[in-house]
């Protein structure tokens, strides 16, 4: 029983951890990736769909995307989406491609984008410890109803909180990693 609340725990954890890793890679560091754009919807034969479902999404170097649509119909529809997007990007047609050169990132914005990612590792930390608040609320009840022993309950919250520090060490290190490359110039 122990194990499975365990088990249980870190299951839970690694997909806070993945939904962060998730949300990270959404922030925009200055280079090229094609997942920046996923996010976006488009318009695709009456269903919105994700620009990456519409087209074919490359790096063509560092700092330019080349988005080519599926459909040529699909060219001004995209560019219009990509244009009105959250990212401030400013895409360029040239035939069937649509370009989207990402601007070079200011310093001001780079410490913005820090503590938005800082926020996003708390948010990620308090999802680890209400997992693990609801772990060892699980093993209370089995102490409680002589499933466990107190001895057993005791040592079940030292594995809890084991995994719950390997799971914050790993935001951590997510973190600093994210910061670092936000600073790059």
């Amino acid at each position: 029983m122990i194990k499975d609340i365990q088990k249980d725990a870190l299951n839970r954890m690694n997909k806070s951890i993945e939904s962060f890793k998730a949300e990270l890679s959404k922030i925009r560091t200055g280079r090229a990736h094609p997942s920046l754009l996923n996010h976006i919807m488009v318009d695709f034969y009456g269903s919105e769909v994700p620009v990456g479902q519409a087209a074919n999404i490359t790096v063509e170097d560092a700092r330019t995307l080349a988005v080519t649509p599926w459909d040529k119909s699909m060219v001004s529809v995209i560019e219009k989406a990509i244009l009105t997007s959250d990212l401030g990007l400013n895409p360029s047609t040239a035939g069937t491609v649509i370009r989207v050169p990402m601007p070079p990132l200011t310093e001001e914005r780079r410490k913005e984008l820090v503590k938005v990612v800082r926020e996003l590792a708390e948010n990620a930390r308090v999802a680890v410890r209400n997992i693990r608040r609801d772990a060892n609320s699980d093993l209370k009840s089995l102490a409680k109803d002589k499933d466990i022993s107190e001895d057993e309950e005791h040592r079940g919250q030292e594995l809890v909180q084991q995994v719950t520090n390997q799971s914050t060490d790993e935001i951590e290190s997510l973190l600093q990693t994210k910061e670092k490359e936000l600073m790059e110039i």
